[in-house]
């Protein structure tokens, strides 16, 4: 009995870890414990089946289950014979990271330079106003300065996103596995 109090005792440990940490992803502890304990199915599992092994209600494990979906963590399955929905912790940790960061790097990089267009565009057409005094125009210039810089910066954060998408980010940081770590020591 004694052996498997100390497997519970680990897995309990790392599930716990993982509620901790789950809000780097935007998800709440009870999503991480509900990760953490797909995590360790070694079958996939059903909302009925989680709500029972972690005492949450099937709306709170619903919602859950969606949130971590929708960020690639968690993928539906299917058994023959079983109608119920079934899911599965994806076993790929790399690539969910990928996922998650691509996404959300995606969206804000999209959304700055659609405002930096704009902007540039506005001050480019009062930088070219002979109407307006020469203190004005320096500012705006500060301005357009400003604006090229962090148009710069998503233009740079942009390749950053493609190196991770296309997986070239493993040839400047290579995934170890155990056995490659016991050889290089």
């Amino acid at each position: 009995m004694e052996g498997i109090e100390k497997l519970e005792k680990s897995r309990e440990r790392m599930i716990e870890t993982i509620a901790k940490n789950i809000h780097l992803y935007g998800l709440t502890p009870s999503a991480g414990r509900q990760y953490g304990m797909m995590f360790y199915q070694n079958e996939p599992v059903t909302l009925d089946d989680m709500t029972e092994k972690l005492g949450m209600s099937k709306t709170s494990m619903s919602t859950s289950v969606k949130a971590l979906s929708d960020l690639k963590l968690v993928e539906r399955a299917w058994k023959k014979g079983v109608r119920k929905d079934l899911y599965h912790a994806t076993d790929d940790w790399y690539q969910s990271f990928i996922d998650l960061f691509t996404i959300k790097w995606r969206r804000s990089v999209s959304l700055h330079m659609v405002s930096i267009k704009k902007s540039l565009l506005e001050l480019e057409q009062l930088a070219n106003d002979s109407t307006i005094s020469m203190e004005l125009q320096q500012e705006v210039q500060i301005d357009i300065e400003k604006l090229n810089y962090i148009k710069n910066y998503f233009e740079w954060l942009n390749r950053l996103v493609d190196t991770f998408e296309n997986h070239e980010i493993f040839n400047l940081v290579p995934i170890i596995n155990e056995s490659q770590k016991d050889s290089n020591v």
